[in-house]
């Protein structure tokens, strides 16, 4: 197994633990934690597609690392209206 391969696996998991947070109800999806455990993930696995030059692999990771970002960027501007 190369260096590459563990990065990609981490990359991975890092998303993967976000949505099944998420859809364990244990993280809310408008939360700093999420947004950045899913621009983290994917910037990487986004890196890794861009060096193996996977265009396919990097349109999926560089758009979800785009869309990431700007969830972490409006954070701050329109919070989540309180649950009751």
């Amino acid at each position: 197994m190369h260096a590459v391969d563990v990065f990609e696996i981490v990359g991975a998991l890092v998303i993967l633990i976000a949505f099944a947070a998420a859809q364990a109800g244990w993280l809310r999806q408008r939360t700093l934690t999420y947004q950045l455990l899913n621009f983290l993930g994917s910037g990487l696995l986004a890196l890794i597609a861009l060096h193996e030059s996977s265009w396919g692999f990097l349109l999926l990771e560089g758009s979800w690392a785009v869309i990431s970002l700007i969830g972490l960027l409006t954070l701050h501007r329109k919070p989540e209206p309180q649950q009751v």
